[in-house]
């Protein structure tokens, strides 16, 4: 990923925000390298990684997927229809709702929605802020987004020593991220 960064998509109210998100959902952004990995295994992944059996509840958390072209939309319902068309596994004979929208205006998450997951790990978080001194710095950072994953367990500790150095931590917060990396890493 070059970046993730959270926020509100899909409604018609102008600057939305948690508490007065309007008729937006939450979302994720994804900003990647498409000669690193494509959209479709970005599909993949999502498909993977939430259940698109399960009802949605409320407009605020919905499960779909934002396409911004015709090629997405295409790749999108693609993917969809191949879940849905399982003959085993764990969505066989079972409706998807996960639903495919075309892109709207993003609005950025407040800042304490971002790296959620890399401000619970107090001594990387204390070095991220040092080194990104504003907001809007760590939450467009490519590095900041490699260590939320790491710090949430996505990762190895392998791919880890592959970029280590380069994600701008001192050695005591690399000590302590492959700490995590090996008991949370997949």
């Amino acid at each position: 990923m070059v970046r993730t960064r959270v926020g509100y998509t899909g409604g018609k109210k102008l600057n939305p925000t948690y508490y007065s998100l309007g008729d937006h959902t939450e979302t994720l952004q994804i900003d990647y390298d498409p000669t690193v990995i494509t959209y479709d295994e970005l599909l993949a992944i999502f498909w993977s990684s939430h259940n698109p059996t399960r009802r949605t509840w409320s407009q605020q958390y919905k499960a779909a997927i934002f396409v911004h072209n015709e090629r997405q939309q295409r790749q999108a319902e693609r993917s969809k229809s191949a879940i849905s068309e399982e003959k085993t596994g764990r969505f066989f004979n079972r409706k998807i709702h996960t639903e495919i929208i075309p892109a709207s205006t993003f609005y950025l998450a407040e800042n304490y929605h971002h790296k959620y997951l890399l401000q619970h790990s107090p001594q990387i978080w204390a070095e991220i802020r040092e080194i990104y001194g504003k907001p809007s710095d760590w939450i467009n950072s490519t590095a900041a987004a490699r260590l939320n994953g790491y710090v949430g367990g996505y990762g190895t500790l392998s791919q880890l020593e592959e970029e280590i150095e380069l994600l701008g931590l001192s050695a005591a917060g690399q000590k302590q991220l492959r700490k995590l990396v090996r008991r949370f890493g997949k």
